[in-house]
């Protein structure tokens, strides 16, 4: 009898240990360079480019506080401040995911959801709108993606009861989630990160985003809506009206509470330019709010909801330790500073060179491209992010791309072929629970990803014609 093995891509962390031992293996043949640079200087040239006549050689094990390849690990942990990476964007990431576990827990936005459903379902002409924006505005605003295989559980008997079929429940929850998850302009599970590590402002250029968020959502609302129309089968008797209990006094306290955080956060941004320990603190707030409402109004007890915030937490650990992991690469190529000598540097010279003379615009599209196949192999945004911002933030520098556009080219390269990639666990659970299989799901989504990308082309070209930066 043969044994068939079933292949599988490694996870981000092998791929990320890997990429360290060729880095690693680099300081052994590769010249450091560096830009000759003035202090005042924040622009770089290709010909300021100057390199040394030694490697760098590092050791395997470095017992002088300097960086070897078995201390790449801890030396990003501990690399930089609260205001960046490494330590600043762990402490976020593990404070954001505790607050939303805390939210979640209590059912409130859950709840919510259903009850807007119970309500809307008889008006066809506003269900599948109303449905798709919520679920697109989840994505933007708490990174909502793998709620989504629970919403499907809950959605499709009801969507079969009005004749709607399985890849229009998937349309609605799943793919709903990611365009927004793509187009966002405060998802702190990615966008934070890329923009942390691209050295940018968080949340910052959300205008565009929020633009960018009603364009894609508008597509993705429209490509829906038209092919549920045409797909549903009309049943024989009228769907019976699916009702739920009424929002409580605790639900709508929650909710009020949870917009009221979102509506500061936004305000510090904007107004006052809070940064990554301001907003770790606003959602920490949130999970403090969240956990006393569940105290006196859903009779949860304090260590339960402590639970939740360090379930919460203990989740996107894997996507903190990667942020780690990344910058010690950094750090054993030499670090990212443009004016000292680094591996890094020199990898940047020779990529810019294959690049230079290519239009910017079409250098920028190409970035889109990049992170569009890349998502392929590490599904995970934050995980991406992590991999990716670190090269392709300074070499938006060096192309003459603005750093928000190669934040942009990140984030709807990775968000939009979410929707696709058979490599997505979020997808595929989808997938399973509506009884769809993948190449059905491909044959079926196909054309609805063309368009997203042709649109994700034209915001990252325009963004880069207009300086987006």
């Amino acid at each position: 009898m043969t044994n068939h093995t079933r292949f599988s891509l490694p996870s981000a962390s092998v791929i990320l240990m890997s990429v360290a031992l060729l880095a690693y293996a680099s300081t052994w043949f590769v010249q450091p360079g560096w830009f000759a640079m003035d202090a005042q200087q924040t622009t770089v040239s290709l010909a300021q480019f100057q390199q040394q006549q030694t490697q760098l050689q590092l050791p395997l094990f470095a017992s002088n506080g300097e960086v070897g390849f078995v201390n790449v690990l801890f030396e990003g942990l501990v690399a930089g401040d609260k205001f960046g990476a490494t330590i600043g964007v762990m402490a976020f990431i593990l404070i954001t995911g505790g607050a939303f576990s805390v939210l979640m827990h209590t059912g409130a936005i859950n709840r919510a959801v259903l009850t807007l459903i119970g309500r809307t379902q008889k008006l066809q002409w506003l269900f599948i709108p109303v449905l798709f924006t919520l679920f697109s505005l989840g994505g933007a605003i708490f990174g909502m993606g793998e709620e989504a295989i629970a919403f499907c559980v809950v959605l499709l008997p009801i969507m079969k009861q009005l004749g709607y079929n399985a890849q229009t429940t998937v349309l609605v929850t799943y793919v709903a989630t990611q365009i927004g998850f793509a187009s966002s302009w405060m998802n702190p599970f990615s966008i934070a990160i890329a923009q942390s590590i691209a050295e940018l402002g968080v949340f910052s250029g959300a205008p565009l985003r929020m633009f960018a968020w009603g364009c894609f959502t508008l597509l993705g609302m429209t490509y829906t809506y038209r092919y549920a129309k045409h797909s549903r089968a009309l049943p024989a008797e009228p769907a019976p009206s699916t009702s739920y209990a009424p929002l409580c006094r605790a639900d709508k306290t929650l909710l009020l509470l949870f917009a009221g955080v979102i509506a500061w956060v936004v305000w510090g941004v904007t107004l006052h330019q809070y940064y990554i320990p301001q907003l770790a603190g606003q959602f920490f707030t949130l999970a403090v709010l969240s956990a006393i409402v569940a105290k006196f109004m859903y009779r949860t007890s304090f260590s339960r909801s402590a639970e939740m915030f360090t379930q919460g937490a203990q989740e996107l650990l894997p996507a903190a330790l990667l942020v780690a992991l990344a910058k010690g690469i950094v750090l054993l190529l030499g670090g990212n500073e443009l004016s000292e000598p680094s591996v890094l540097n020199t990898l940047l010279y020779y990529s810019a060179t294959l690049l230079h003379g290519m239009p910017e615009a079409l250098a920028a599209w190409s970035m889109l491209v990049f992170q569009s196949l890349f998502n392929f192999f590490v599904s995970s945004g934050s995980g991406q992010a992590a991999i990716t911002m670190p090269i392709m933030a300074p070499l938006g520098d060096l192309l003459n791309i603005g750093r928000q556009t190669v934040v942009l080219a990140f984030q709807l390269g990775d968000g939009l072929t979410n929707i696709i990639i058979p490599t997505s666990a979020s997808l595929i659970g989808c997938l399973g629970v509506v009884k769809l299989e993948w190449g059905q799901w491909f044959l079926f989504i196909w054309r609805l990803q063309l368009a997203l990308f042709a649109l994700a082309s034209a915001f990252v070209i325009g963004a880069q014609f207009m300086q987006y930066s």
